[in-house]
């Protein structure tokens, strides 16, 4: 009776399978088109110029866009279409706050090789201020894996050393998701970030453990949706250019 209880309901499972793709035989291709609502046009831009949606932080004239400390305005230089650290006056943070993101921006290490490891063209993109995307020269030098460049500092060392020789620049274009707390304040989602070094993926959708943290194990505190990016003055004269973010 077991057996052909069993049986029975092989046939009948063969069955609707059979049926199941007699009705996907019979739909027409039209069935799983659809044309709303409408892909919005945008211009890509191309290497020296910004998608025509982004939001330019950088665009070569002046530091606008940015503030130093304390709301102050920035000390760093800008020379031509691009602006450079001026060691010991602090970072520089974007007036706009900004959450879910793809920026891109450019970077070139001091052109006086000067130190090693952590105090050789050391700086830092802070995603909402708190998550370090790592900026160091790195080309030749060693250091903690998790603190060379294309690394989420303190967290994840990058997938490959893709670095060029210091008299070039290097392109980060990161993708950026950021974390989510509810009204009590406890982590609903973490943030995930996917790095790309001069075209290379360095990053893939790594879920971050919480904020930047030096000292200690990271973990994640309550804060604002969007907040503003920082770029860190690590007393090393590393330079900026061609900077925009695209919202998501």
């Amino acid at each position: 009776m077991k057996r052909l209880f069993l049986i029975t309901i092989t046939l009948i499972t063969f069955a609707s399978l059979s049926q199941a793709q007699d009705d996907k035989e019979l739909l027409p291709p039209e069935a799983t088109e659809f044309y709303t609502p409408t892909i919005r046009k945008i211009d890509p831009g191309n290497a020296t110029t910004a998608p025509s949606d982004a939001i330019v932080l950088f665009n070569g004239n002046d530091l606008s866009a940015w503030e130093g400390q304390k709301g102050s305005r920035p000390k760093w230089k800008v020379e031509g279409d691009h602006f450079t650290v001026e060691p010991k006056t602090g970072g520089i943070t974007t007036k706009q706050s900004f959450g879910d993101m793809q920026l891109h921006i450019e970077w070139r290490s001091p052109q006086e090789v000067k130190g090693e490891g952590q105090g050789r063209g050391n700086s830092g993109v802070f995603l909402m201020g708190r998550y370090e995307v790592q900026v160091l020269d790195s080309y030749e030098s060693k250091t903690y894996v998790n603190g060379q460049a294309g690394s989420i500092y303190k967290q994840s060392p990058p997938l490959v050393n893709a670095m060029k020789p210091v008299d070039q620049w290097e392109v980060y274009d990161i993708i950026w998701k950021a974390p989510r707390f509810n009204k009590d304040g406890a982590l609903v989602s973490p943030a995930y970030v996917t790095v790309l070094h001069n075209g290379i993926v360095v990053q893939n959708h790594f879920q971050l453990m919480g904020p930047t943290e030096y000292r200690g194990i990271p973990y994640y505190k309550a804060h604002e949706d969007k907040l503003p990016i920082s770029l860190q003055d690590h007393g090393n004269p590393v330079s900026y250019r061609n900077i925009w973010v695209r919202e998501l």
